[in-house]
């Protein structure tokens, strides 16, 4: 059985313009699969997979635990399933999470700085025949000074090949990922930043709106790790609470990554003053594969919701009734003036009265 392999998909490209030289340009396509991996272009294609010996017969990817300053060999096997013979780059790279969530490795010319430093084939080609297989040994050495914790990368073969259509060069890469775990103190950490809550309300005065509540995941410790996330808005004091629908796992995020969050609530009453909680637990895969949850983490943040609307009729109604009371005064006022009136002249008409 042939392990699944790593195929990124990133594609990226550099315009060289020169007054000798037509176009030319640099694409770079790798990806994940879930099978083993095949990279085909016309007469070209070939797999990769993990070679079989002491660590496993059919291996997903490579996983090795390894202490600083310690060395590990393995090797991956190269298959030409094409009528040409080949003729493949091989070298290993840095791995980081794209925005989409999936695993990608840095392209050649950036410096790696982890895994791609120290991962070396045996070889930096390997010419593979048509219907033939070939294995490439590959020792990893980890420095006296790493640091404790997870790393991620892969080891690449690459095909560089002219696109006289397009007037490029294409550079197409297959690989397979290796995740190292540098012995040491593990220190699993996630941390929730800038967590905030906006609100937009509904014309009905009574009616309940929708909530937006936006956070960071930020990887602070030296472990690799994923995450449940759970969601809720209040009022003060807990009132009201409504809950998120079910939130979707973070993806597997390497120590300093960070991913971006946006989770809608519904059915929010507007309580003037919102309380958003944001609660993730951790979940930490070991080198067997077994997944274990961690000590959640929560986070709670203060936003406005203004019924506005209810707020409009109330003010409204507040103006009636003080229009309603300034009003009734000025009649009682002017009623009392015409009866002052009618008094003075009253009196006076019997003071005159008494003077004939």
């Amino acid at each position: 059985m042939h392990a699944p392999a790593t195929r990124w998909k990133t594609t990226t490209a550099t315009l060289l313009r020169t007054a000798a030289a037509a176009l030319l340009a640099a694409v770079v396509a790798t990806g994940v699969s879930a099978g083993p991996a095949l990279a085909a272009g016309g007469d070209v294609a070939w797999t990769v997979r993990t070679a079989s010996n002491s660590y496993g017969a059919a291996r997903s990817s490579y996983s090795y635990s390894v202490n600083p300053g310690g060395t590990i060999s393995d090797a991956m096997v190269v298959a030409n399933r094409g009528p040409v013979p080949l003729n493949l780059s091989v070298y290993a790279a840095d791995g980081f999470t794209t925005d989409a969530g999936q695993l990608d490795l840095v392209t050649r010319d950036a410096k790696s700085v982890a895994v791609g430093a120290w991962v070396r084939a045996d070889r930096a080609s390997v010419a593979v025949q048509p219907g033939k297989t070939v294995q490439v040994p590959f020792s990893v050495t980890i420095p006296d000074n790493a640091t404790p914790g997870d790393y991620v990368g892969g080891i690449l073969t690459s095909l560089t090949q002219p696109d006289q259509a397009q007037g490029i060069n294409v550079d197409r890469r297959l690989g397979i990922r290796i995740k190292l775990r540098v012995g040491g103190e593990l220190k699993p950490t996630l941390a929730i930043e800038n967590l905030h809550v906006s609100y937009a309300g509904t014309v009905n005065p009574f009616g309940t709106g929708d909530a937006t509540v936006t956070y960071t995941i930020h990887n602070t410790g030296n472990a690799a790790l994923s995450s449940t996330q759970k969601v809720s808005v209040s009022g003060p004091f807990g009132s009201l609470r409504a809950s998120a629908s079910e939130i979707p796992a973070s993806p597997e995020l390497l120590p300093g990554e960070s991913w971006k969050v946006t989770v809608p609530v519904h059915d929010v009453a507007p309580t003037v003053r919102l309380a958003a909680t944001a609660t993730l637990t951790p979940m930490l895969t070991d080198a067997s594969g077994s997944v274990t949850p961690l000590k959640p983490v929560e986070t709670t943040a203060h936003g406005w919701a203004v019924p506005w609307t209810l707020t409009v009729l109330v003010v409204v109604l507040i103006a009636i009734v003080v229009a309603a009371i300034l009003l009734s005064r000025r009649n009682r006022e002017r009623r009392k003036q015409r009866e002052d009136v009618r008094v003075q002249e009253a009196v006076e008409q019997a003071l005159r009265g008494q003077t004939a």
